[in-house]
């Protein structure tokens, strides 16, 4: 028996001995139980073991992290938060302690296989996805999902930075028309001022013709998925994913004002400016352009 189980085994022993000293002497049953009396009136005065009382401590900072990322972080990311406040624990004893308390985070949607089209004849695929990037502004992408209201649907359109995953742009619509993305793309253009971005769609509708000229007089380079070919756009998509498992979890919000707060919420004061991104090894959006800008300013 390994000398942490033998641990256990005596504690839970000096309990029993604890909850049942009225009925029987606590000497007779130090004897037939086989463990020390002395050792019995040690643990009375510190029944916790110090792991014990260090586990409890560890518990209350594992709770906060897990119930600030609204329930989305697993043992990695809470690893990497109690990490950042200095903790030196390991990953496996956060792992240990959310298995044992329950702590499970949200899984993902199973991502719906496509076909794949042919390329885009008037704007070729210049991504070709190429989700890495080396340098702010160098390539966005773009899309559009729904989300469920009692008044009907409300539509998102967002334009990602590859480079950080920082969202830099995002509007909603009750309707899917052309201006819910010129919208989205004009909020990135104001904050980020592009020069030659590349900005990668899909085919939809809302991206005909006039998209083309729109974003040359903005400075940004059109690239076009293949019709119907999902895995072109793949790290928005993903995000999407994100948004609807880890705050939308399949709600259908009263009306579109309250879907759209919540949408800002995440978008503004979670996904941008504090959850954890495995690409980015395990910092926020902002954070990561922050530590970037720093690095370049010592370089310099």
């Amino acid at each position: 028996m390994s000398t942490k189980r033998a641990t256990g085994r005596v504690r839970t022993t000096y309990a029993f001995i604890k909850a049942n000293r009225k009925q029987h002497s606590v000497q007779e049953m130090c004897r037939v139980l086989g463990v020390a009396q002395s050792g019995y009136y040690d643990w009375l005065k510190e029944p916790l073991s110090k792991r014990a009382l260090e586990d409890a401590r560890l518990l209350k900072l594992v709770r906060a992290s897990f119930v600030a990322s609204h329930g989305i972080y697993g043992a990695p990311r809470v690893f990497l938060d109690l990490r950042e406040a200095g903790e030196t624990c390991s990953k496996h004893r956060v792992a240990r302690l959310m298995r044992e308390h329950q702590l499970r985070a949200l899984h993902g949607y199973r991502i719906r296989r496509m076909a794949v089209g042919k390329p885009s004849v008037l704007i070729p695929n210049l991504l070709k996805r190429q989700f890495t990037v080396t340098q702010r502004n160098k390539a966005w992408v773009t899309d559009i999902t729904y989300i469920r209201t009692w008044q009907g649907w409300l539509y998102l359109a967002v334009v990602m930075d590859l480079f950080s995953r920082k969202i830099v742009g995002w509007a909603t619509a009750p309707t899917i028309h052309r201006e819910i993305v010129l919208n989205a793309v004009l909020m990135a253009v104001r904050t980020r001022r592009p020069r030659g971005t590349v900005i990668h769609s899909d085919q939809g509708t809302q991206f005909g013709s006039a998209w083309r000229r729109f974003c040359r007089s903005n400075h940004l380079e059109p690239s076009m998925s293949r019709k119907g070919n999902c895995w072109d756009n793949a790290v928005v998509e993903s995000f999407f994913g994100s948004l609807k498992k880890e705050r939308i979890k399949k709600q259908i919000y009263k009306n579109r004002s309250l879907a759209e707060a919540d949408v800002r919420d995440y978008i503004e004061a979670f996904y941008n400016s504090s959850r954890r991104h495995s690409h980015l090894d395990g910092v926020s959006p902002e954070q990561f352009e922050t530590a970037h800008r720093r690095s370049k300013r010592g370089v310099h």
